[in-house]
């Protein structure tokens, strides 16, 4: 199977995810960078954040038609993650691949058990809760610091964040998280773009062609098929993804 053909699939299916589950989707990109498409860990992760950027900023304008985005409340968030994001972007391009995957695989075998431990896309009424400033910008900042260090958008932590911390129910949590997802993505790449990593944009942008496609069909999956059954499907594969990386790095 040729490689264009590759990076179609596997950007269909990201955006796919990413469309039906509001988040967690760009969880897969970086595998499939790595293990499908050749790139090294640090090419995936750089590779990866341009992919969530993109992906992340079409689905944003959607869910701001609808009005599902809390712009202040997210612009807020996200300022506490962009200083963060920055300094983890220029970390990770200085440490070795292996830890870089071993912390993805890390961090990706935790978001499979949240997907598994909670449920997907409640919309009931949520009691307005004092916002905190100092767990609101700890928040912020961890978001940016796996936005920055491992090229993933975060949203199966924004979103439970935003929820959590802030009070926001749950289409606005999703809306908004796409907010501080393309943020810190950004600022992550501002650093991340003037290093010494080259990128096959003949893979990089059909990917991300696929996935911002993908997360239309997304969509409309999400309307089809019950929330808590797509959640638990993408959580065992996520965690058998996790489980693959780690095992390769200590082999």
């Amino acid at each position: 199977m040729s490689t264009l053909v590759l990076a179609l699939i596997a950007g269909a299916v990201v955006g796919l995810a990413l469309g039906a589950l509001g988040g967690g989707g760009s969880v897969l990109t970086v595998p499939a960078l790595i293990y499908l498409l050749g790139f090294t860990p640090a090419a995936a992760t750089t590779a990866s954040l341009i992919i969530v950027t993109v992906t992340s900023a079409t689905s944003l304008c959607s869910h701001a038609a609808s009005g599902n985005v809390r712009w202040r409340t997210g612009l807020l968030f996200a300022a506490a993650g962009i200083p963060v994001a920055l300094a983890a972007a220029a970390l990770a391009a200085r440490l070795p691949g292996q830890l870089l995957t071993a912390a993805f695989a890390a961090v990706a075998g935790l978001a499979a058990v949240r997907m598994l431990t909670s449920s997907a896309h409640e919309d009931g009424f949520r009691p307005v809760r004092p916002v905190r400033p100092v767990r609101a910008a700890g928040a912020g900042a961890g978001l940016g610091a796996v936005t920055g260090f491992l090229g993933v958008g975060g949203g199966f932590l924004a979103v439970p964040a935003l929820v959590g911390v802030l009070g926001l129910r749950m289409r606005a949590a999703v809306g908004t998280s796409l907010l501080v997802i393309t943020v810190n993505s950004l600022a992550a790449l501002t650093v991340r773009t003037g290093g010494s990593t080259p990128l096959d944009w003949a893979v990089v942008a059909p990917f991300t062609g696929a996935a911002v496609l993908g997360a239309r069909d997304g969509k409309r999956l999400s309307a089809a098929v019950t929330g808590p059954v797509l959640q638990r499907t993408f959580a065992v594969v996520l965690l058998c993804v996790a489980a693959f990386m780690l095992a390769d790095t200590i082999r």
